[in-house]
């Protein structure tokens, strides 16, 4: 490996780390920035240590870390005994709750948890039954955040037993 190829996967690991923060802090785009990371490394090294099978491979993980983002949260909510009300509510309020300034991961989780109950409340369910789905919302974050940083850890350690093998 050249100087220049050896500078570009320490490079490429730093930001990969940056990508497994990102499971877990909602301001970076956790696996798609690893799976963007693995794939510009690829196409500067002329798919030399990455091939295209495993960025394929890297796309489709990609992609399941994303649905399952949003199918944890929906499933933490609808199991609670939430609504379709509760997981949008949840919805807008991680969004909201990361508009907060300063607010970052804990304005993230309290913004889907105040949400899901807002939502639920709204359409007036009991206000026991909407603190079961804000909590079903909170489960299913912890629950998505570690199926997403399980899942980068897996794309950082193939893409790191690729380039050094």
């Amino acid at each position: 490996m050249a100087g220049i190829e050896i500078a570009l996967f320490i490079l490429a690991l730093l930001i990969m780390i940056t990508g497994l923060a990102g499971t877990i802090l909602p301001a970076v785009p956790g696996v798609p920035l690893v799976f963007a990371t693995a794939l510009l490394f690829a196409w500067l090294t002329n798919f030399n240590y990455v091939d295209g099978r495993t960025i394929g491979i890297f796309a489709i993980i990609t992609g399941v870390s994303l649905v399952l983002d949003w199918a944890a949260t929906t499933f933490g909510v609808k199991k609670m005994g939430g609504s379709w009300a509760g997981v949008v509510g949840a919805f807008i309020g991680m969004i909201v709750g990361l508009l907060i300034p300063g607010a970052g991961i804990v304005g993230f989780i309290v913004g889907a948890f105040v949400g899901a109950v807002g939502g639920e409340l709204l359409i007036g369910k009991p206000s026991h039954t909407a603190l079961k789905a804000g909590t079903g919302s909170f489960i299913g974050f912890v629950l998505g955040g570690v199926l997403k940083f399980a899942l980068a850890c897996v794309m950082i350690g193939w893409f790191f037993w690729e380039v050094v093998r």
